[in-house]
């Protein structure tokens, strides 16, 4: 069992976020895969856009890491995050789409070739993602396997893993499970990106995915699949398209808004696409040419108006 301290500016967070509620953990549609064996860092170093080889170094190794597998022409397939177990022999979990366990797993196993590592389900596992209010990071795990801040931005609290069946309030006393559809809107409403709708595999590019704002990727770390276009646009420094959080107008559509509905500004002038979204909040891929505009969906002759901002978490040079 394994907890992480929170400290510095995230630990100011947690302790300020949500006065007045208990802390909610979410049953996230997301699953585990176990990667173990001595190779396993270097393996994964080969694979994901972040730098893997310090979660081989079990003293130093930090609580989680985020970053996405790419496919060779740089699009991402996966999210993923990264979580190392205790013990001598190194014990990466891979968190995943639930839909993407399978094609991530025979993805790894095609680049295994003679590693010495084991990829397998984790089935016996929860996660559990957890929005603090007035409670404080637990200092006896009890039936936590691990609990680390979410590596991607502080307002996205914790993730939880525990063993299936595992009670999250007796882990974090006073904790209470939230409705899922929650979760969902409070990192909608951040932009945060999460799982095959978002970010669609072999469709969407990682830095117009603000991987680089999410602490999802390591431009020292050397080669990797996908790496040559992403560091090519990086150093180019011009990134036209990204993702942005949206609020819609309502009233909104009975059946909701497609996935990859095209977004137009008032002229006519194509601005994006939406990507996924829960009520009157979502995520679209945005030109930021166009983010200050008045912006439409137009669905079966009805228009839909929706307006993009830019999250108050991102880099201050990014929002130009």
């Amino acid at each position: 069992m394994l907890v992480r301290e929170v400290t510095g500016p995230a630990a100011r967070w947690l302790s300020q976020s949500r006065r007045g509620a208990a802390a909610a953990c979410f049953p996230l549609c997301r699953a585990l895969l176990g990667v173990r064996g001595a190779d396993a860092a270097v393996f994964l170093q080969g694979l994901l856009t972040n730098d893997v080889t310090p979660l081989a170094e079990p003293g130093a190794a930090p609580p989680a890491l985020y970053a996405h597998a790419l496919n060779a022409q740089g699009r991402c397939l996966y999210d993923v995050m990264l979580y190392r177990l205790p013990g001598e022999e190194p014990h990466i979990l891979l968190e995943c789409d639930s839909s993407a366990l399978d094609p991530l797993q025979r993805h790894l196993k095609l680049y295994k070739i003679r590693r010495k590592v084991d990829i397998t389900p984790c089935p016996d596992l929860s996660l559990w993602a957890v929005l603090p209010g007035d409670t404080s990071l637990p200092k006896n795990a009890g039936q936590a396997v691990l609990l680390a801040p979410d590596p991607r931005t502080e307002l996205m609290g914790w993730r939880l893993i525990t063993k299936k069946g595992a009670d999250p309030s007796e882990i974090i006393p006073g904790s209470e499970v939230g409705n899922i559809q929650d979760y969902h809107r409070h990192r909608y409403k951040q932009g945060i990106p999460e799982g095959v709708k978002d970010l669609p595999p072999g469709v969407a590019l990682p830095l117009e995915s603000n991987l680089a704002f999410l602490n999802g990727i390591s431009f020292t770390k050397g080669c990797y699949i996908g790496q040559e276009l992403t560091a090519r646009t990086h150093h180019m420094g011009v990134i036209r398209k990204r993702l942005l959080p949206v609020c819609l107008s309502a009233p909104l559509p009975p059946q909701g808004i497609p996935e990859g509905a095209e977004i137009h500004t008032e002229a006519g002038k194509s601005a994006g696409k939406f990507r996924a979204g829960g009520g009157d909040l979502g995520i679209a891929l945005l030109r930021l040419a166009h983010v200050n505009e008045s912006l439409c969906i137009t669905l079966g002759g009805d228009k839909v108006k929706l307006r993009a901002s830019t999250p108050e978490w991102w880099p201050k040079p990014a929002a130009k």
